[in-house]
């Protein structure tokens, strides 16, 4: 334990020199006892963009209020974010994926600049969960990320409703199957307060995943966002942060190799989103741990399907809170001898010890026990093949089909994919493929979700397939293969697809393939042209120069 805990931040406020840096301090209301305490930073993404983010301001003020207990000074500054929901189907929605790379910049710069003793990251929306993370890896400084917390579900018709079913009813309204006046009841509905969406989704998918990894603490990401608990858990988390200044414990310490099968291990289990393979790959890297696609599908294969969770599932994350938390699902990947319980956790215990405290609802049906899966292995798969030979990434968790083999109907961009479904020109044992939409060919990776959930909306979710090098929201469920790389711009084999062409899903043997032969793709290759980048100034050209391949977390440095 070392006797100084303000060892950064004294650079900035200790000895003579520092008249003016202490002088600027005090100009905000900060006293001499406070400037000499350790200064913690509370890094926060609230933004008024979103539900997701928009109560995060009411939970930094409990964290502030922790800090001081815990003896620091608390200093809060924002990020910004980006709403996958209210952009998604829309160019805007490109600047998502972009987004994560820039709350990690952010972040750091920040916390560099200030020299702070630790942080505190408050997350909600998709990105703004790995964007903290990955900054708190490069700082490598005491510090933990607490998630902002799951959105109620809404009520419509006398069921539970998400923002998924709202995507849906788009495409059954397209279908004749939702009056215009259903839908509008729907949309009224479907998100009743603060907090990000409700299912297994990507945030609440990595809200799981960052309990499991350790630099969560177990227990606070499951409370809802407007539970009154939520202000408790982010009290105790302010006094967390400062016990792990105490000892000196950094993510280093907890982020390793075996915490982040640990946390592959609960997106399988859970039929958690795909995102969470760029996610996870992104943090192995900042970190410095070697992490691969491969390493996701080997996982997933002893991993049983556990949690009956939307898109693919019945319940939602409020449902799973009720039942036992994420806590109850550590403990069954506890008694099936798949986590790593030695690994540290930011709660100074190791997942082990959490896990068996968990505290089981009676008669709770979100979490099957260990005996009845819904499934012997996970909800992630990755394909491979002639049409993805560095990989994809599927999710399965309620999928039953293994194989499917049809005709591609093939398009350059997401809007006019989008259009063929809504003009009902998609039909049963199609095989969609929408290209031109990766890392750099988007830029940013769009996700699908409007086309994926109107073909679900229109009844197609059983009978077609779809295939793109860009993402899925973690509301997305079918047979749909995202990640696709190589990626078009990157001459991946999607770039020369064709309409007619038969593309054959083999999970079982995980294959993902076209029947044109090497022949046939490189002689197509001869006169396909590079299309031109949609953008040559600002952020989006910059990261599409310096983005990676999905199959490497789409990481920029």
């Amino acid at each position: 334990m070392p006797d100084k805990l303000n060892t950064r931040s004294c650079f900035i406020t200790e000895g003579p020199t520092r008249a003016p840096a202490r002088a600027m301090l005090k100009s905000m209301g900060l006293t001499d006892e406070e400037i000499a305490r350790p200064m913690i930073g509370i890094a926060n993404t609230w933004i008024e963009t979103m539900p997701c983010n928009f109560h995060l301001r009411r939970l930094s003020e409990k964290i502030k209020q922790g800090v001081r207990q815990a003896g620091g000074t608390p200093i809060e500054f924002n990020t910004i974010a980006i709403s996958d929901g209210i952009t998604m189907g829309t160019e805007g929605m490109k600047t998502s994926l972009i987004s994560r790379e820039v709350v990690a910049d952010s972040i750091e710069l920040v916390a560099r600049g200030h020299y702070f003793d630790g942080i505190i990251a408050i997350s909600g929306c998709d990105k703004t969960i790995p964007g903290t993370v990955m900054a708190l890896c490069r700082m490598n400084i005491p510090s933990l990320m607490i998630y902002g917390g799951s959105i109620a579900p809404g009520k419509f018709q006398g069921h539970d409703v998400t923002i998924q079913d709202v995507f849906e009813g788009v495409g059954k309204f397209a279908a004749h199957k939702m009056t215009a006046d259903e839908l509008k009841d729907l949309e009224d509905h479907a998100c009743p307060a603060a907090g990000a969406c409700g299912g297994q989704f990507t945030a609440n998918t990595m809200s799981m995943a960052f309990a499991a990894l350790g630099i969560s603490p177990m227990g606070m990401n499951d409370i809802p966002a407007m539970d009154s608990k939520k202000d408790e858990a982010c009290i105790q988390a302010g006094k967390l942060v400062m016990e792990l200044l105490k000892k000196n414990i950094r993510p280093a310490d907890i982020i390793t190799r075996k915490s982040l099968e640990n946390a592959i291990a609960a997106v399988c289990a859970s039929g958690g989103s795909t995102n969470a393979v760029l996610h996870l790959i992104a943090i192995a890297h900042e970190i410095g741990v070697k992490l691969s696609i491969n390493d996701f599908d080997r996982i997933s294969k002893k991993t049983p399907l556990l949690g009956d969770l939307k898109p693919g599932g019945r319940f939602v994350a409020t449902d799973l809170y009720e039942a036992g938390g994420v806590r109850l699902m550590m403990k069954r990947l506890l008694d099936a001898k798949i986590l790593h319980e030695d690994s540290l956790t930011v709660t100074t215990r190791t997942i082990g010890e959490e896990a068996h405290e968990a505290e089981e609802t009676p008669e709770q049906k979100v979490v099957r026990p260990l005996d009845h899966p819904l499934k012997p292995t996970g909800g992630l798969v990755i394909l491979k093949g002639n049409l993805a030979p560095e990989g994809c990434v599927l999710k399965v968790a309620g999928e039953k089909r293994l194989t499917f083999t049809g005709p591609a109907r093939v398009f350059n961009c997401e809007e006019d994919a989008f259009k063929a479904v809504k003009d009902q020109k998609i039909k049963a044992g199609d095989v969609v493929v929408i290209r031109y939409e990766g890392p750099k060919g988007g830029p940013g990776m769009r996700e699908m979700l409007g086309v994926t959930a109107a073909l679900v909306g229109e009844g197609l979710g059983d009978s077609v397939a779809l295939l793109t090098d860009g993402r899925f929201s973690g509301a997305t469920h079918g047979l749909m293969a995202g990640h696709i790389a190589p990626e078009a711009v990157d001459r991946g084999p999607i770039a020369i697809l064709k309409d007619g062409d038969k593309i054959t899903f083999d999970i079982p043997k995980r294959r993902l393939n076209v029947t044109v032969s090497q022949a046939e793709i490189k002689k197509r290759f001869k006169t396909w042209k590079l299309p031109k980048p949609r953008y040559t100034s600002g952020v989006m050209a910059k990261y599409a120069k310096l983005v990676s391949s999905a199959t490497k977390g789409a990481v920029t440095s």
